[in-house]
């Protein structure tokens, strides 16, 4: 559950001055006296836990306060609240690009010689991991019919099944989630076909969420039975333990999130930051990355041949534009927030 990080507790923790944002989980990695690293990121803590844990056995002297929160909420944090830290990590890449523009990261220039050119911005945004965005289905759902391999498949079993899909399927809800509003408005680019899919969404009463992790608890645990447009990594820690848990293939197309990361300007420990950033670019903790997300960063051109990760380059600013974003959310609005169709009489 998120929480509420009173001004008291962020002064005391050296983190932001006299104001709130919400957090969702915050965590320790290494001595707690040793020289802490502040990060703050929207990967969930558990998926990211083996690298952070890794980074702080081979640097004994240093510590990681890792600090998890919504992208709409580290972009409240770091422009409006002028909160401090020496590392930020997101999946929503227009919000980041948004803020480098801005001014808030500070230059760097750690050993990457394998980082594609994508997968940088000038000497400021850094990629460190490729994130295929997914769906997930409950094998029983599917039981008695074929296992979609398209978004046009998934279409057809969807609308051919309507009763057993009914409040059963589940995606981001964009106007919320910074990372959903940006996966909207790539299949929006990509894809015509993905608004018939939103349509029919609709129509089923699409369950609506914040998170990857919260949409991929209920699908386990029954609740839901197909969930569009989840992080790959989060899944990819419950598959080989949960035969019900299926990835659709999505040949059609599988978009790919850069995770980015930057170093503030006003950063507490800016030598701290750039030891993170030279470690998680690393073959270590490359490896490490790509054991959860499936896909290698610096390795992507051998990946299937439908993968489409999506650059990191000055092009990202389009996606804040108000009246863009306005009529894209309108859009959106109109096909998955549809009127409940009253009981024949």
């Amino acid at each position: 559950m998120r929480r509420l990080v009173l001004a008291a507790g962020l002064i005391l923790a050296g983190l932001a001055p006299a104001r709130s944002f919400e957090i969702e989980a915050e965590r320790l990695f290494g001595p707690p006296d040793g020289a802490v690293i502040q990060v703050l990121s929207t990967t969930d803590t558990q998926a990211f836990a083996p690298v952070l844990a890794d980074f702080a056995a081979r640097h004994p002297g240093h510590a990681i306060r890792y600090v998890q929160a919504s992208s709409t909420q580290i972009q409240q944090a770091i422009a409006q609240e002028g909160a401090r830290f020496d590392m930020v990590i997101s999946s929503a890449m227009d919000l980041q690009m948004r803020l480098v523009n801005d001014g808030y990261a500070a230059s760097a220039a750690p050993h990457a010689p394998d980082l594609p050119p994508w997968a940088r911005w000038r000497d400021q945004l850094w990629g460190i991991a490729l994130e295929p965005v997914v769906t997930l289905a409950s094998r029983q759902a599917f039981v008695d019919i074929p296992v979609p391999r398209t978004r046009r498949d998934l279409i057809a079993a969807l609308r051919a099944n309507p009763a057993r899909f009914q409040g059963r399927v589940a995606t981001y809800d964009p106007r919320i989630a910074g990372v959903g509003y940006f996966l909207l408005a790539q299949d929006d680019q990509v894809s015509d076909g993905f608004w018939r899919l939103a349509e029919v969404m609709g129509r089923l009463n699409a369950q609506l969420y914040c998170c990857s992790g919260d949409m991929i608890d209920d699908l386990r645990a029954g609740r839901l039975s197909v969930v569009y447009n989840v992080v790959a990594s989060y899944a990819a820690r419950y598959r080989p333990d949960d035969p019900d848990l299926i990835q659709i293939a999505d040949e059609d197309y599988t978009l790919a999130i850069v995770r980015s990361a930057f170093l503030p300007v006003d950063a507490p420990d800016p030598a701290g930051g750039r030891l993170l950033l030279s470690y998680l670019l690393s073959p270590p903790a490359q490896a490490l990355i790509e054991a959860a997300s499936g896909v290698s960063l610096t390795r992507s051109a051998a990946t299937a041949p439908s993968l489409r990760p999506i650059r990191l380059d000055a092009g990202l600013l389009v996606y804040s534009d108000r009246l863009r974003r306005g009529g894209l959310l309108a859009e959106w609005q109109a096909a998955l927030i549809q009127p409940s169709t009253p009981p024949a009489r």
